[in-house]
Protein backbone atom coordinates (compact mmCIF):
# COMPACT_ATOMS: atom_id res chain seq x y z
CA UNK A 1 0.00 0.00 0.00
CA UNK A 2 1.26 3.35 -1.32
CA UNK A 3 1.97 5.59 1.82
CA UNK A 4 1.59 9.78 2.55
CA UNK A 5 5.16 9.43 0.19
CA UNK A 6 3.51 8.54 -2.79
CA UNK A 7 1.76 11.10 -3.59
CA UNK A 8 0.95 12.97 -7.23
CA UNK A 9 3.86 15.98 -7.46
CA UNK A 10 3.23 17.90 -10.92
CA UNK A 11 3.93 21.61 -10.69
CA UNK A 12 0.84 23.13 -10.98
CA UNK A 13 -0.18 26.12 -12.84
CA UNK A 14 -0.41 28.49 -10.04
CA UNK A 15 2.76 27.04 -8.62
CA UNK A 16 4.26 27.91 -11.68
CA UNK A 17 2.15 31.75 -12.17
CA UNK A 18 3.83 32.36 -9.17
CA UNK A 19 7.38 31.76 -9.88
CA UNK A 20 6.80 33.89 -12.74
CA UNK A 21 5.14 32.08 -15.66
CA UNK A 22 4.59 29.00 -17.19
CA UNK A 23 8.37 27.84 -18.92
CA UNK A 24 7.77 28.08 -22.85
CA UNK A 25 11.00 25.83 -23.55
CA UNK A 26 14.51 24.36 -22.51
CA UNK A 27 16.44 26.95 -20.83
CA UNK A 28 20.06 26.12 -19.58
CA UNK A 29 21.63 28.20 -17.16
CA UNK A 30 24.90 27.52 -15.53
CA UNK A 31 25.06 27.75 -12.10
CA UNK A 32 28.87 26.45 -11.87
CA UNK A 33 30.85 25.72 -14.69
CA UNK A 34 30.57 22.47 -15.87
CA UNK A 35 32.93 20.06 -15.97
CA UNK A 36 33.72 16.29 -16.45
CA UNK A 37 33.38 15.38 -13.02
CA UNK A 38 31.43 16.65 -9.72
CA UNK A 39 33.03 20.23 -8.78
CA UNK A 40 33.82 21.59 -5.01
CA UNK A 41 33.02 25.72 -5.23
CA UNK A 42 33.58 25.97 -1.74
CA UNK A 43 34.83 23.61 1.16
CA UNK A 44 36.25 24.43 4.61
CA UNK A 45 36.34 22.35 7.76
CA UNK A 46 33.83 19.66 7.64
CA UNK A 47 33.81 19.08 11.60
CA UNK A 48 33.67 23.01 12.52
CA UNK A 49 31.25 25.09 10.49
CA UNK A 50 31.95 23.32 7.18
CA UNK A 51 30.70 23.88 3.84
CA UNK A 52 30.43 22.49 0.39
CA UNK A 53 28.97 23.58 -2.89
CA UNK A 54 28.76 21.28 -5.60
CA UNK A 55 29.13 22.48 -9.60
CA UNK A 56 25.57 22.19 -11.74
CA UNK A 57 25.07 21.74 -14.94
CA UNK A 58 21.70 23.41 -14.60
CA UNK A 59 18.79 22.99 -16.87
CA UNK A 60 15.07 24.10 -16.40
CA UNK A 61 12.38 21.75 -16.72
CA UNK A 62 10.79 22.52 -20.29
CA UNK A 63 7.34 22.15 -19.33
CA UNK A 64 5.12 22.41 -16.08
CA UNK A 65 5.12 18.75 -15.25
CA UNK A 66 8.38 17.79 -16.36
CA UNK A 67 9.89 18.88 -12.49
CA UNK A 68 10.89 15.15 -11.11
CA UNK A 69 13.11 14.30 -13.98
CA UNK A 70 14.35 17.64 -14.32
CA UNK A 71 15.35 18.00 -10.66
CA UNK A 72 17.08 14.35 -10.80
CA UNK A 73 19.27 15.54 -14.22
CA UNK A 74 20.11 18.03 -12.44
CA UNK A 75 21.80 16.14 -9.41
CA UNK A 76 22.75 13.65 -11.39
CA UNK A 77 24.69 17.20 -13.23
CA UNK A 78 27.09 17.14 -10.51
CA UNK A 79 28.43 14.19 -10.95
CA UNK A 80 28.89 15.28 -14.54
CA UNK A 81 26.25 13.03 -16.11
CA UNK A 82 23.75 14.38 -18.90
CA UNK A 83 20.86 12.55 -19.48
CA UNK A 84 17.65 13.32 -21.28
CA UNK A 85 14.37 14.20 -19.30
CA UNK A 86 12.65 12.81 -21.70
CA UNK A 87 14.45 9.08 -21.24
CA UNK A 88 13.93 9.81 -17.32
CA UNK A 89 10.51 10.63 -17.56
CA UNK A 90 9.87 7.40 -19.07
CA UNK A 91 11.60 5.57 -16.09
CA UNK A 92 10.03 7.39 -13.80
CA UNK A 93 6.25 7.02 -15.24
CA UNK A 94 5.72 10.84 -15.50
CA UNK A 95 2.74 12.23 -16.82
CA UNK A 96 0.86 15.30 -16.70
CA UNK A 97 -0.11 14.50 -13.47
CA UNK A 98 3.56 15.08 -11.85
CA UNK A 99 5.76 11.90 -11.14
CA UNK A 100 4.24 10.06 -7.98
CA UNK A 101 6.86 9.66 -5.75
CA UNK A 102 10.75 9.85 -4.58
CA UNK A 103 10.15 5.89 -5.29
CA UNK A 104 10.54 6.91 -8.90
CA UNK A 105 13.33 8.79 -8.86
CA UNK A 106 15.38 6.76 -6.28
CA UNK A 107 16.40 3.70 -8.98
CA UNK A 108 17.09 6.41 -11.89
CA UNK A 109 19.64 7.88 -9.67
CA UNK A 110 21.13 4.50 -8.33
CA UNK A 111 21.00 3.35 -12.25
CA UNK A 112 22.22 6.53 -13.68
CA UNK A 113 25.19 7.00 -10.58
CA UNK A 114 25.95 2.84 -11.69
CA UNK A 115 25.92 1.90 -8.29
CA UNK A 116 22.92 0.02 -6.80
CA UNK A 117 22.88 1.17 -3.09
CA UNK A 118 24.27 5.07 -3.76
CA UNK A 119 20.42 6.52 -2.90
CA UNK A 120 17.89 5.38 -0.81
CA UNK A 121 14.25 7.01 -0.09
CA UNK A 122 13.57 8.63 3.35
CA UNK A 123 9.70 9.68 4.15
CA UNK A 124 9.34 12.77 6.71
CA UNK A 125 5.88 11.42 7.85
CA UNK A 126 4.17 13.63 10.11
CA UNK A 127 0.65 14.40 10.62
CA UNK A 128 0.54 17.96 10.69
CA UNK A 129 3.10 18.89 7.70
CA UNK A 130 5.85 19.87 10.32
CA UNK A 131 9.20 18.04 10.37
CA UNK A 132 9.74 16.93 14.62
CA UNK A 133 13.62 18.21 15.18
CA UNK A 134 14.69 14.36 14.89
CA UNK A 135 13.90 14.37 11.17
CA UNK A 136 15.10 17.63 10.82
CA UNK A 137 18.72 16.37 12.46
CA UNK A 138 18.47 13.34 10.02
CA UNK A 139 18.07 15.33 7.03
CA UNK A 140 20.81 17.68 7.72
CA UNK A 141 23.22 14.83 8.13
CA UNK A 142 21.99 13.14 5.23
CA UNK A 143 22.75 16.30 3.17
CA UNK A 144 25.81 16.73 4.49
CA UNK A 145 27.13 13.52 3.74
CA UNK A 146 25.65 12.50 0.54
CA UNK A 147 27.10 16.63 -0.87
CA UNK A 148 30.21 15.44 0.91
CA UNK A 149 30.13 11.94 -1.14
CA UNK A 150 29.83 14.30 -4.50
CA UNK A 151 26.19 13.95 -5.03
CA UNK A 152 23.35 16.05 -4.89
CA UNK A 153 19.70 15.16 -2.69
CA UNK A 154 16.48 15.04 -4.34
CA UNK A 155 13.59 16.07 -2.70
CA UNK A 156 9.75 16.21 -3.01
CA UNK A 157 8.31 19.01 -1.57
CA UNK A 158 5.22 21.11 -1.46
CA UNK A 159 3.75 24.44 -0.23
CA UNK A 160 5.15 27.45 0.49
CA UNK A 161 8.78 28.17 2.09
CA UNK A 162 11.03 31.02 2.48
CA UNK A 163 14.70 31.36 1.19
CA UNK A 164 17.76 33.36 3.14
CA UNK A 165 16.62 36.19 1.29
CA UNK A 166 13.33 36.56 2.68
CA UNK A 167 12.29 35.20 -1.28
CA UNK A 168 8.82 32.99 -1.20
CA UNK A 169 8.83 29.81 -2.82
CA UNK A 170 5.57 28.25 -3.56
CA UNK A 171 4.22 25.07 -5.06
CA UNK A 172 1.26 24.03 -3.30
CA UNK A 173 0.72 20.77 -5.95
CA UNK A 174 4.31 19.74 -4.86
CA UNK A 175 7.39 19.39 -6.60
CA UNK A 176 10.77 18.32 -7.19
CA UNK A 177 14.20 20.51 -6.00
CA UNK A 178 17.72 19.17 -5.97
CA UNK A 179 20.01 20.05 -3.01
CA UNK A 180 23.67 20.78 -4.12
CA UNK A 181 25.25 22.13 -1.06
CA UNK A 182 25.40 23.10 2.52
CA UNK A 183 26.79 25.80 4.92
CA UNK A 184 27.51 26.53 8.30
CA UNK A 185 27.82 22.55 9.09
CA UNK A 186 24.16 21.71 7.06
CA UNK A 187 22.20 24.62 9.20
CA UNK A 188 21.69 26.18 5.65
CA UNK A 189 21.75 24.18 2.27
CA UNK A 190 21.74 25.33 -1.51
CA UNK A 191 19.12 24.53 -3.79
CA UNK A 192 18.51 24.10 -7.43
CA UNK A 193 15.47 24.65 -8.63
CA UNK A 194 14.54 23.64 -12.28
CA UNK A 195 10.84 25.68 -12.25
CA UNK A 196 12.29 29.36 -13.29
CA UNK A 197 15.44 30.15 -14.89
CA UNK A 198 15.71 33.38 -13.01
CA UNK A 199 15.86 31.64 -9.46
CA UNK A 200 17.55 28.65 -10.30
CA UNK A 201 19.46 28.40 -7.08
CA UNK A 202 19.16 29.82 -4.21
CA UNK A 203 19.45 29.41 0.12
CA UNK A 204 17.30 28.09 2.52
CA UNK A 205 17.10 26.75 6.07
CA UNK A 206 17.36 22.92 6.71
CA UNK A 207 14.22 23.43 9.41
CA UNK A 208 12.59 25.02 6.52
CA UNK A 209 13.27 22.49 4.07
CA UNK A 210 12.63 19.75 6.50
CA UNK A 211 8.85 21.22 6.57
CA UNK A 212 8.69 21.74 2.83
CA UNK A 213 9.43 18.44 2.45
CA UNK A 214 6.97 16.78 6.01
CA UNK A 215 4.20 14.26 4.18
CA UNK A 216 6.65 13.28 1.66
CA UNK A 217 10.37 12.29 1.18
CA UNK A 218 14.08 12.59 -0.23
CA UNK A 219 16.23 10.31 -2.17
CA UNK A 220 19.90 10.81 -0.21
CA UNK A 221 23.00 8.70 -0.28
Amino acid sequence: MRTDLIRKTALTAAGLAFTGGAIAGPVTTALAAPTGKPATQTQTDRNGHGERELGVRYEAQPNFYYCGPAATRNALSVQGKNINVDDMAKEMGTTEAGTNSINDITPVLNKETGKTNAYRSVEISTPDADADAKQTDTLRADIVKTVDDGRAVVANIAGTSTDTNGTAHSYEGGHYISVVGYHDNGNTVTIADSADPNQAAYQITVEHLADWIATRGYATS
